[in-house]
Order: structure tokens, then C-alpha cells, then sequence
């Protein structure tokens, strides 16, 4: 399986029409070009996440299983940023359901946060915490945290999904996350 990077050359076409291109026809030919850019991008996640080149090369076959569906439905302002995203969260989904038992830090599930102590390592248990934790959280809180973090929805989406005010959406993530993280902790001892 070849995971070399794949820059894009003078002339063809750029991820946006691409995307585009593939929504119009959908025409997998389209998509597997567009996926094979990224393909290194989506080994080295996979590979972060579930520490074995194997499994992690099938992983990134499974995301482009799933590519091909939500790419036609989902809205995609930036396509790498937006695959990384899913990339993550299949990864975390193969955690979750059991399919990689090594145990990673919490730094590695939650992107560009401090949730924890970069020492502290995430397992089965703490997936029930995490669990009972977002129960408790107040509803706006757990329902913005949710779509956000486990549906991928972005800010807007969940703004008019939900029927809240764009400034609160941000606030409701940002606070779920902070309580998130204390209780959490208080329940991790």
C-alpha cells in the first residue's frame, strides 16, 4: 500500500473541485484521487492512534469506506482538515469498540487540548467515566459537547440543528469540555 505523500502537480485539479467533481458524479475514481493526497496523512494518524502498521493500514482503507458516503453529505469547508477529523474519530470508534486494546494518552484523543496530564493513559475504564461524565453534564453543554466531538458537526451545524445562538454553541463546548475534564478527573482517583 503506497503512503507516500502525493503532491499535487501544476494543472490538475484542487481538493475543492475534486470534491465537488465527486458530489456531481459520484464516481469513486474521483474520490480515490483525492483520498490518495492524503493517504500518508491518514497512515500517520491511524498509526498515532493505534500503534500498529497494520491495523492502521487497514484503517485507513476503512476510512475511505467512509469517505465515500459522507463525502457527499457533510459540509466541507477544508477537505484535509475536515478528513483528519474523521480520521480521528474512526480511530477513537476502533478504540472504543474494542478493536485495539493498547492503552494512549489523552492528549492523543482530544486534539490541541490539556484535558489531562499527558502522563495519565485512557482505557476501558476511563471510557465508562468519560461516559457517566458526559451524563452529568447540563444538557446544552452535553448535546453541543456530542455533536461537536463524536458527530463532527461543526459549529454552524450544530447552531442550526439545535436552534442556539452560534456565540453559545461555542460556550456550551467549551464549558462541557472544561467540566468534562473536572469530573473526570475528581473520578479518576
Amino acid at each position: 500500500m503506497p503512503f507516500a505523500n502525493k503532491p499535487i502537480k501544476p494543472g490538475y485539479p484542487d481538493d475543492d473541485k475534486l470534491l465537488d467533481d465527486y458530489r456531481k458524479t459520484g464516481d469513486i475514481a474521483v474520490i480515490g484521487k483525492l483520498f490518495e493526497r492524503y493517504m500518508s496523512l491518514l497512515y500517520g494518524v491511524c498509526l498515532k492512534y493505534l500503534s500498529d502498521e497494520e491495523i492502521a493500514k487497514d484503517a485507513v482503507m476503512g476510512i475511505f469506506e467512509e469517505l465515500i458516503i459522507k463525502a457527499k453529505t457533510h459540509e466541507v469547508k477544508q477537505f484535509r482538515g475536515w478528513l483528519y477529523v474523521l480520521a480521528r474519530n474512526y480511530c477513537l470508534m476502533q478504540l472504543r469498540n474494542g478493536k485495539k486494546f493498547d492503552k494512549i494518552t489523552l492528549d492523543e484523543v482530544m486534539e490541541n487540548t490539556v484535558f489531562l496530564h499527558p502522563d495519565e493513559r485512557v482505557d476501558e475504564s476511563y471510557l465508562k467515566i468519560m461516559e457517566k461524565c458526559m451524563e452529568k453534564l447540563p444538557a446544552k453543554q452535553r448535546q453541543s459537547v456530542d455533536l461537536f466531538y463524536l458527530k463532527e458537526k461543526s459549529y454552524k451545524e450544530i447552531a442550526e440543528t439545535t436552534g442556539y445562538v452560534l456565540n453559545d454553541v461555542k460556550s456550551y463546548i467549551q464549558n462541557g469540555k472544561r467540566n468534562l475534564k473536572i469530573c473526570i478527573e475528581k473520578n479518576s482517583d
